[in-house]
């Protein structure tokens, strides 16, 4: 079991990994090695994620969520397959821990008086120093 939070840990049967050849940085070793790692995490089927935080992360991770329901994540920022692994799961974790948080629930506010009288005296001043701009009138 991988612990994300105190309340959720994912099962590692959940998680698949597949590796291909990665870009950048790594010389020879680079076309030799497949050091990139693609990690795919069945998010929707997965029994230990509650409801409301499956749909929250759906949400989060955006383009990586697939129509089966998985996260996919792509590393390959490190020249060894392990590091590459390490980020990936890192990652994987980061974006479970962020959709663990309840949002915090917005509270209606209304404007005190002194608001609303601070707002309309700023727009009188400001409709006064309009009015003396305009040009000036025959009075006599």
């Amino acid at each position: 079991m991988i612990r994300v939070t105190d309340h959720i840990q994912i099962a590692e049967w959940e998680i698949t990994e597949s590796f291909a050849r990665a870009s950048g940085p790594g010389g020879q070793n680079v076309n030799k090695v497949s050091t990139a790692v693609e990690l795919r995490f069945e998010a929707e089927r997965s029994p230990h994620l509650p409801a409301d935080v499956k749909a929250r992360l759906k949400r989060l991770a955006g383009r990586r969520w697939t129509k089966e329901g998985a996260i996919v994540l792509f590393a390959d920022r490190h020249r060894s397959q392990i590091r590459n692994r390490e980020d990936a799961m890192e990652r994987l974790i980061a974006l479970i821990a962020a959709a663990a948080e309840r949002p915090k629930p917005r509270r209606k506010t209304r404007p005190t008086l002194a608001s609303k009288k601070r707002r309309m005296d700023a727009k009188t001043r400001r409709g006064e120093v309009k009015r003396l701009r305009g040009s000036p009138t025959d009075e006599g």
